[in-house]
């Protein structure tokens, strides 16, 4: 079977605004138009992807279950797009940087705006990602400066690696917060949120509890900083958290204690070292890499 893009694009615009009318305004493409696309598409799949109520087009299931893979191509060609034009409008007046998700929710945007108050000509590309693809980024061209997590999968960089130290974060309430220290000892009964086996903060702890002879019980694995600590909010169990995700939430709903053995987390600031740094560029690195210096840990056992 071979499907078009455009006739992808077209059911996706249509899922989303209920309408022929609204996919082609979205599209900029005719009311026909549309409907001769999902005319093919139907024809093509030989599904009825929707049926209509009082003037609105309602999926069928089996659109629900066709959207969920088409909203992954449509979303990614438009981020391919974007990319594109962020290549293509690269100018001496932008700053570029991308940072993980961690960093993104209150840290950097508070840095760039500080940064960017007396610059008022200045535009900003600033995008959060994964690790991988934020060095994937920097290695491309695309962002001048990244923050991404260690270790490093290309020997392309320049970089500065700070380590910031964990806190356990609590649920408000928790008859744990009359420590002034937690230890594995202390937390042997306790549910932890965790990320997944392969992050530094989940082998780090696990190795932590090993080495004291205590059994570790994680209840809930997931994949941002940020869900592990919504996870703490709603009382599901305690988690070791960087200290940007726990300072730029303001929702409140937990407490935190220093975690022994410390659990370090490994940053690292790269550039490209292909690529000389623009002026604005190496300003910011300067500024970045002070501001990460004020949450860079000291060993501790």
């Amino acid at each position: 079977m071979s499907l078009r893009f455009r006739q992808l694009q077209a059911f996706h615009a249509i899922v989303e605004t209920g309408t022929v009318t609204g996919a082609a305004e979205q599209l900029g493409i005719s009311q026909p138009g549309i409907s001769n696309l999902l005319s093919q598409l139907e024809r093509q799949t030989r599904l009825k992807l929707f049926e209509r109520s009082k003037g609105r087009l309602v999926p069928t299931p089996e659109a629900g279950v066709l959207f969920q893979e088409v909203d992954t191509v449509v979303r990614g060609l438009d981020h391919v797009a974007q990319a594109v034009s962020d290549l293509q409008n690269k100018q001496a007046g932008q700053l570029q940087v991308a940072s993980p998700h961690a960093l993104s929710f209150g840290f950097m945007p508070k840095l760039i705006a500080r940064f960017a108050a007396d610059r008022p000509d200045m535009s900003i590309s600033f995008q959060s990602q994964y690790s991988t693809k934020i060095q994937e980024w920097v290695l491309a061209g695309l962002f001048e400066i990244g923050v991404c997590e260690m270790p490093l999968t290309y020997d392309a960089f320049d970089s500065h690696v700070v380590q910031v130290e964990t806190l356990l974060a609590l649920p408000e309430g928790s008859p744990l917060a009359r420590y002034d220290v937690l230890t594995p000892d202390l937390l042997a009964p306790e549910p932890f949120i965790v990320m997944g086996p392969d992050h530094m903060t989940h082998r780090r702890t696990r190795e932590a509890f090993q080495h004291a002879g205590v059994p570790w019980h994680t209840k809930v694995h997931t994949h941002l900083f940020k869900n592990v600590l919504s996870f703490v909010q709603e009382g599901m169990g305690v988690a070791l958290l960087d200290p940007f995700s726990l300072n730029f939430d303001h929702q409140g709903g937990f407490v935190t204690r220093p975690f022994r053995p410390a659990v370090l987390l490994d940053l690292a600031v790269i550039t490209s070292r292909a690529r000389p740094l623009s002026s604005l560029g190496s300003q910011f690195l300067d500024v970045l890499l002070d501001e990460l210096r004020l949450y860079a840990a000291t060993r501790r056992g």
